[in-house]
């Protein structure tokens, strides 16, 4: 987390195998949190087991379990470092947010506005009211403090995802959140955030090598930035880079699997499979992402679509024909979709492939009125 203390290795490792109570180490360090962990081998597998405790209550805040190969121990090292990164990140604004209101509920501090406005954009209940909220925490922050990047951020961000959802007045938040985001990026070249949320940025206007610059820009500055490869991944597709852009979004899943976007990143998995023709794995994949995914959620049609093209390739037709119904009792014009989806991207080899999930549509007996 930006701005946090973390105590040097040496100094933690002289606890190395002693029973020594959390709250001690909190008293003898100055440090809120403690990560333990341990790792075992059995035959040819390696588990890793991590635990955040709050040295205030020695309570776990957060754990999680990692397994691996011994054969891939470089590649496991790497995930668990990452994936322990992200989990830290997101936990310890979690967690800095209840204690900051705990603690200062009627004076808080600029930090403790950010932090608050940064745990709703990672909570699982964000919507139209919450989302305003963040945006009103931001604004206090930067009140308090005007070149606080990470609020600046998290203001931005909040504005993006109100747009998008038709939460209010797109054009006016778009472009508040692009010259909120310039001013980041000037104070902070190398802000994962800034990168990220200058991709979406990007993507909304179509513009897909610019937006995959921009988060390829955001795992160069933080490696564990799920986020960012989730998003690398999506864009890959728009670029006619469908194959590619499975690798990026499986890494996001195994960097941060319980992630508030995780449902989304199923449906981008599934339209990377798909559009890439691997038929068997897509169909797989996309009955994963509807498994995770209300009906009423935007991309659920499009994710059913895919199912049902799916199935129409690889030769099952009473599949495709029942995932055609589904389909069409959401959406009875899903073929004037796909035209909106070709114009999002000139790309030759991406147009291809959304004409082959038609004719799959086609297949499948959709008709085109």
């Amino acid at each position: 987390m930006e701005g946090s203390f973390v105590i040097a290795r040496n100094t933690a490792f002289t606890y190395k195998g002693k029973a020594v109570d959390a709250k001690a180490i909190g008293r003898e360090l100055g440090v809120r949190y403690v990560i333990e962990g341990s790792v075992h081998r059995d035959g040819e597998t390696v588990e890793v087991n991590a635990q955040l405790i709050s040295t205030e209550t020695g309570t776990h805040v957060w754990a999680d379990r990692f397994e691996g190969e011994i054969s891939k121990l470089g590649k496991l090292q790497f995930e668990v470092v990452a994936r322990l990164a992200h989990s830290l990140h997101t936990e310890l604004i979690r967690a800095e947010s209840l204690r900051a209101m705990r603690e200062r509920p009627d004076n808080p501090e600029a930090p403790d506005l950010t932090l608050h406005a940064g745990s709703i954009l990672l909570s699982n209940n964000l919507n139209k009211s919450t989302c305003n909220d963040s945006i009103s925490l931001s604004e206090r922050a930067l009140v308090l403090d005007p070149k606080n990047i990470v609020a600046m951020t998290a203001l931005a961000i909040a504005l993006v995802v109100r747009a998008q959802n038709s939460w209010s007045d797109l054009a006016a938040d778009l472009a508040r959140a692009d010259e909120l985001i310039k001013a980041a990026s000037a104070l902070q070249p190398d802000y994962t955030w800034a990168h990220w949320t200058k991709g979406v940025l990007f993507s909304l206007k179509h513009d897909w090598a610019a937006a995959l610059a921009e988060a390829e820009m955001a795992i160069e500055d933080d490696r564990s930035n799920a986020k960012a490869y989730a998003n690398a991944g999506f864009y890959k597709i728009y670029l006619g880079r469908s194959a590619d852009s499975v690798t990026d979004v499986e890494t996001a899943l195994r960097l941060s699997p319980h992630d508030n976007e995780a449902r989304i990143w199923q449906a981008f998995l599934c339209y990377g499979l798909a559009n890439s023709g691997q038929w068997e794995k897509a169909i797989e994949q996309c009955q994963k992402a509807l498994a995770a995914t209300p009906e009423d959620w935007f991309d659920h049609k499009y994710v059913l679509g895919d199912l049902a093209a799916a199935y129409a390739w690889a030769g099952d037709d009473k599949e495709a024909k029942d995932a055609l119904a589904k389909l069409s009792k959401l959406d009875v014009n899903y073929m004037g979709a796909y035209q909106s989806i070709l114009d999002a991207s000139d790309n030759p080899k991406f147009r291809a492939e959304v004409v082959r999930i038609v004719e799959g549509l086609r297949k499948a007996g959709l008709s085109e009125q």
